[in-house]
């Protein structure tokens, strides 16, 4: 990325004055409607612009005066680069939800971008933000009409595994059938559209700050991918095809749905143990050769 025109510290100027305002009316109005932060689409957009701005600032400026090429140009580039990951990595974990999906996809890209940048944001995998018992409980009752201890004999409060739209609970069914309950993650569904929208506008904004950025294949995924994840039912009937398919697998285990329990935002499913894909060591204890 090559940051030496003085004319770019004009345009940057301008996209932090914008951002400036937007963040004062912002906490203005969330002054006085006594509204949670993280709600409004103008404060989620203003903390991406100012993320965005600062990263480009510290690009702009820190490289400037470094012979390209030399030892000192990539010393100081490999630095902004694990400043820049850092911060990218605050903003999705304050934005939550479409920010931790794209930071997490951004985190696996290690043949396309720097170390610093993966190797900071591959903590997105396995840290994703959770959502309060309270809101679990919200999201439940307003999909299925019912209360908790309606719907499950138990139901564990804490969380089997936090992802970037939604978690797993562990319950126990009236039957006796224990089952992984997934929950989406409440406004995800609404604001993810928005934030797709915000991410569009930014990565124009860097490139034309820094013609050679060239990202915007982010955003057309993103359009293209999140309605179809925010769709549980999608992700359900995906599971029943899945499941017809391999099904002369004796080995294999696709959880069964339970339909009279799953919404596009709540899939309940088979409780079924196991280990990620990835985990040698469950592997090795369970006897299972990867190279087979």
């Amino acid at each position: 990325m090559k940051v030496c025109a003085p004319h770019m510290a004009v345009r940057l100027l301008k996209v932090s004055s914008v951002t400036t305002a937007l963040i004062a009316s912002s906490g203005f109005y969330l002054f006085s409607q006594k509204l949670d932060l993280n709600d409004l689409s103008i404060v989620r957009f203003g903390r991406a612009a100012a993320t965005t701005a600062v990263i480009s600032y510290d690009y702009l400026t820190t490289l400037r005066e470094a012979q390209y090429g030399t030892e000192e140009y990539w010393s100081l580039k490999s630095q902004v680069h694990r400043r820049s990951a850092e911060r990218l990595r605050d903003l999705c974990c304050a934005n939550r939800g479409t920010f931790i999906k794209v930071g997490q996809h951004l985190g696996a890209l290690d043949y396309l971008l720097p170390e610093e940048y993966t190797s900071t944001l591959k903590i997105l995998h396995s840290r994703a933000p959770a959502s309060t018992m309270q809101e679990i409980q919200e999201v439940i009752r307003e999909d299925l009409g019912k209360e908790l201890d309606e719907l499950f004999v138990s139901f564990e409060e804490k969380p089997r595994g936090a992802a970037s739209l939604a978690q797993v609970h562990r319950a126990v069914l009236a039957n006796g059938t224990t089952v992984a309950v997934k929950v989406q993650h409440p406004k995800v569904q609404a604001q993810s559209s928005k934030d797709i929208m915000v991410m569009e506008f930014l990565l124009q904004v860097v490139h034309w700050l820094f013609p050679d950025f060239a990202f915007m294949w982010l955003v057309e995924e993103a359009k293209r991918n999140m309605p179809l994840e925010l769709d549980f039912l999608n992700e359900g009937r995906n599971a029943e095809k899945v499941s017809h398919m391999l099904k002369h697998f004796n080995f294999l285990k696709v959880p069964k749905i339970h339909w009279d329990l799953s919404t596009r935002r709540v899939l309940t499913m088979d409780f079924v143990d196991g280990g990620q894909v990835n985990d040698r060591e469950y592997m090795r204890d369970h006897g299972i050769d990867v190279n087979e």
